[in-house]
């Protein structure tokens, strides 16, 4: 018999969260021949091989499926490869850093009624007391209203829609294109608060939100797709202070060109007040630990040009007005 679920979990070279998340499922209060689990590898890596294949050797256990992405790379098209090889007609998406509840599988299930074309479930992310920036932006998860950390989909939606679109290369905003071509195509998004899954903080470099700035250049993409709900559920433009800063430092660069360095310094100066106040208002809920707050103040000062970079080579790219 066809499971009554398949599990679609992306994964790049993280087998430690990854085993978290399997032993998680493993455990569903489903019976073991209900669901399935495929495990696609982007990053083609032997521990991760080897953590899945060790795992589904257990008869007792549910189907555990290891293969590797094929083609584009990133979550879109490794999530692809999955759900085209999974033998359910419903599709949970969640990703290697999460841990499922025990009855994750079984409410969501029961949420997908048969009139829904999809379903998203709720999402807690646990932080200390004393939250650094990264924290409250993973805790942003538990606002979002489709994000396929915890989703349910049925197959015949993702077929007819194409699946996921492969030129969102990051773990950004194709989720929301997703979500966005279900609504356009007139199919029905429910909401299940019990099927729960929690997102861990996982481990973070040292300046994670100077990387972070990249996604803008997928935000120019979901935008030209669709404009209208993108405008309807998004912030269109970046942070004024961000163009305040860029113009006020592209002005004083000019002005020193041209021998006017009290105009220079002045610009400047205005440039870094307005990066400080920045760092400030990211530091007032977030921890004071010496080295957070220099990682704080040092972004704080670079966020704004990559950001307007990142937005302004996606709108070059995709060709759409976009700032």
């Amino acid at each position: 018999m066809s499971p009554a679920v398949s599990v679609v979990i992306p994964t790049c070279g993280r087998p430690q969260l990854l085993q978290r998340c399997l032993a998680a499922l493993m455990q569903q209060s489903l019976a073991a021949g209900e669901y399935e689990i495929i495990v696609v590898d982007d990053g083609a890596c032997a521990q991760t091989e080897a953590l899945v294949r060790r795992l589904g050797s257990d008869p007792d256990s549910p189907a555990l499926t290891y293969t590797q992405a094929q083609g584009t790379r990133g979550p879109a098209g490794a999530r692809n490869r999955g759900w085209r090889l999974a033998h359910a007609d419903v599709i949970a998406f969640t990703d290697d850093d999460t841990v499922p509840a025990h009855n994750w599988l079984a409410h969501g299930l029961r949420a997908l009624q048969p009139d829904l074309a999809a379903v998203t479930g709720r999402i807690t992310v646990p932080v200390s007391p004393h939250p650094t920036d990264f924290d409250l932006v993973t805790k942003g998860l538990e606002q979002a209203e489709f994000v396929t950390a915890n989703a349910f989909v049925r197959r015949e939606v993702l077929t007819l829609l194409g699946g996921f679109d492969e030129r969102f290369t990051r773990a950004w905003r194709e989720d929301s294109d997703l979500q966005f071509r279900m609504l356009r195509a007139g199919q029905s998004i429910g909401w299940a608060p019990d099927a729960l899954v929690v997102h861990p903080v996982r481990p973070a470099p040292w300046a994670i939100s100077l990387r972070q700035q990249r996604n803008m250049f997928f935000d120019a993409l979901l935008y030209k797709k669709h404009p209208q709900l993108y405008c309807l559920k998004m912030r269109r433009m970046a942070p004024l202070r961000y163009y305040l800063i860029v113009l006020a430092s592209v002005a004083a660069i000019v002005a020193w060109a041209q021998g006017s360095e009290a105009w220079a310094a002045t610009l400047l100066g205005s440039a870094l007040a307005l990066s400080l106040h920045f760092a400030w208002q990211r530091l007032r809920r977030t921890s004071r630990a010496p080295r957070h707050v220099l990682e704080m103040v040092l972004t704080s000062l670079v966020i704004p040009y990559l950001a307007i970079f990142w937005r302004l080579a996606g709108a070059w790219r995709f060709r759409v007005l976009f700032w």
